[in-house]
């Protein structure tokens, strides 16, 4: 340094324990993540020259080579490179007037957060993860509480009585308090971990799952079936979670990526309120467990599902369409990490493998043309699965073309405007075949069996995010062949119907056993990576709670 570095050590600490900058900087201070360490040492060996403290200078000299450097605000902290006497004990005083321990608070709460969580939860939430810090808790014990606390109100609304239903909603809001919580107790505490980290990306989706077939179990106590209605939730809510991760993996890296739609986009975001309104009409986590936990508390499970499918059908195409716009308007280069990143989301199989080989073997090959025909397959599949009786033999041809179909769309790198749209077309195919095949069948147990292979499934899907944005990659290759690919499950649950079409009652059972080899291989793997040394802590805002 060329002169003495005043300021906040824990200001110092924030950037260096946030993996999301590959180069943090603070007037005064350069840290870098272990990604970053090369260009830093080629910046340090070339002798930065110019005016201002040496950190500012190596720093312009890592953001000129090529390597992002992220200049976090400082708020209400103090930091400062003084050149003489009087500038010191100035620093040294505005220093000493800071509250810390207002600052560990108030930075304990996400910066970007929904307007139920920030209104209605954080406000208090915060002391409570003080409360646990200063008894020794960890903010894995709190995500355990949540789910327990999760699985305990999906229980009393299984019960079918009106009391169970008002526990499960007073229960699933205390749930969401915790769920909080352990996010502010982990930035409160500087407690990350690599458990942590697999805890707090699955569990949301484990409560919220768990708490649907709660309610569910509940109407068939009362003689009402809504186990469709719960399957096409999950459903609906994952393929709009596929939307929101492909979209960002084509795109956080890509080159000039800027579009008309998004500055519209920005200007909207120097209106307060309308930050507010855009992040409550999309029903993220925080606004939907609370439409849930009172409608469920006051009305039925059916009109809980239906209020549910209403919103987030309007927030997946309110999102969607806002996507498409911008992935048309603007001129973006997609990086080679980025064409990767959707492959892996794609999850292509053995079959899809062979057919994608063999097609970029052929010199007229056109991807684009071939990414629009997968998108008229997903549509020929459900369409045709919907309108055909159960068992049909016809329909393994509508899966066969739709097996051919993906194939030929990641035969070529992932790289065209809509390219990202892939991954959620084919969860849709998936999870939409399995739920109409499960209806169609008319059988008991076939829907709450389609609902454990689909929240299999899902598992694998979520997991396959997680580990790219932890920077590892999708899973092992093998794992994505041992479970078939999107495409085998698809032309083996059409053929089971197929199989099974004169026997109906039998076709619970056979989604149960896939249902039940899915998850334990994708389980297994996922546990063994998450909890080995090796693995990323991923510490990721995620969905705005």
């Amino acid at each position: 340094m060329d002169s003495e570095f005043v300021g906040h050590v824990h200001a110092l600490r924030l950037a260096l324990t946030d993996p999301r900058f590959d180069a943090c900087a603070i007037t005064g201070a350069l840290a870098v993540q272990p990604g970053a360490r090369a260009a830093l040492d080629k910046a340090a060996a070339l002798t930065p020259v110019g005016a201002g403290p040496y950190a500012d200078r190596l720093a312009a000299a890592v953001e000129a080579a090529g390597t992002t450097v992220q200049r976090p605000e400082l708020g209400t902290l103090v930091a400062a490179v003084p050149a003489s006497a009087e500038e010191r004990d100035a620093a040294v005083a505005a220093v000493a007037a800071v509250d810390d321990e207002a600052v560990r608070l108030r930075t304990a709460v996400k910066s970007r957060d929904g307007f139920f969580a920030t209104f209605f939860i954080s406000p208090y939430s915060r002391y409570i993860a003080r409360w646990c810090a200063r008894r020794g808790l960890t903010p894995n014990q709190v995500t355990t509480a949540s789910l327990l606390t999760a699985l305990i109100a999906a229980g009393c609304a299984a019960t079918g009585e009106r009391w169970g239903y008002v526990a499960a909603g007073v229960l699933l809001l205390v749930s969401f308090v915790l769920d909080c919580t352990d996010g502010q107790l982990a930035r409160y505490s500087l407690q990350y971990s690599t458990m942590g980290a697999w805890l707090d990306a699955t569990f949301d989706r484990a409560k919220e799952y768990s708490f649907y077939a709660g309610l569910a179990l509940g109407a068939a106590r009362n003689g009402d079936d809504v186990w469709a209605l719960a399957l096409g939730s999950m459903v609906l809510m994952t393929c709009r979670h596929v939307v929101d991760f492909a979209f960002n993996e084509a795109n956080h890296d890509a080159t000039a990526n800027t579009s008309p739609t998004a500055a519209l986009s920005d200007r909207l975001d120097s209106v307060g309120w309308t930050v507010w309104v855009r992040r409550m009409i999309i029903l993220p986590i925080g606004e939907r467990w609370a439409m849930i936990a009172v409608l469920t508390a006051v009305t039925t499970p059916r009109t809980v599902f239906y209020a549910l499918l209403v919103g987030c059908a309007f927030g997946a195409l309110y999102t969607t369409a806002g996507r498409v716009l911008r992935s048309l308007t603007r001129r973006a280069a997609r990086t080679d990490r980025a064409a990767r990143a959707l492959a892996d989301l794609a999850d292509t199989g053995p079959l899809g493998e062979l057919i994608a080989g063999a097609l970029r073997r052929l010199p007229s090959y056109t991807a684009p043309a071939f990414m629009a025909g997968g998108a008229g397959a997903v549509v020929a599949l459900l369409a045709a699965a919907y309108t055909m009786p159960f068992g049909e033999p016809w329909l393994l041809v509508f899966a066969g073309v739709y097996v051919l179909a993906a194939g030929a769309a990641v035969a070529q790198p992932l790289k065209a405007p809509l390219d990202w749209l892939l991954p959620p077309l084919f969860r849709a195919a998936e999870y939409g075949t399995v739920l109409v095949l499960a209806a169609k069948a008319d059988v008991p147990g076939a829907l709450p069996a389609a609902f454990g292979l689909v929240a299999a499934v899902a598992y694998h899907h979520y997991d396959t995010v997680y580990r790219i944005r932890g920077g590892t990659g999708a899973p092992p290759h093998w794992l994505v062949r041992t479970i078939g690919g999107h495409e085998g499950r698809v032309l083996l649950t059409v053929g089971l119907a197929a199989v099974l079409a004169t026997r109906a009652a039998d076709f619970p059972v056979a989604l149960t056993a896939v249902a039940v080899f899915v998850a334990l291989v994708v389980l297994v793997e996922s546990i063994r990576f998450w909890v080995s040394s090796g693995a990323p802590a991923v510490h990721d805002e995620g969905e705005p709670a």
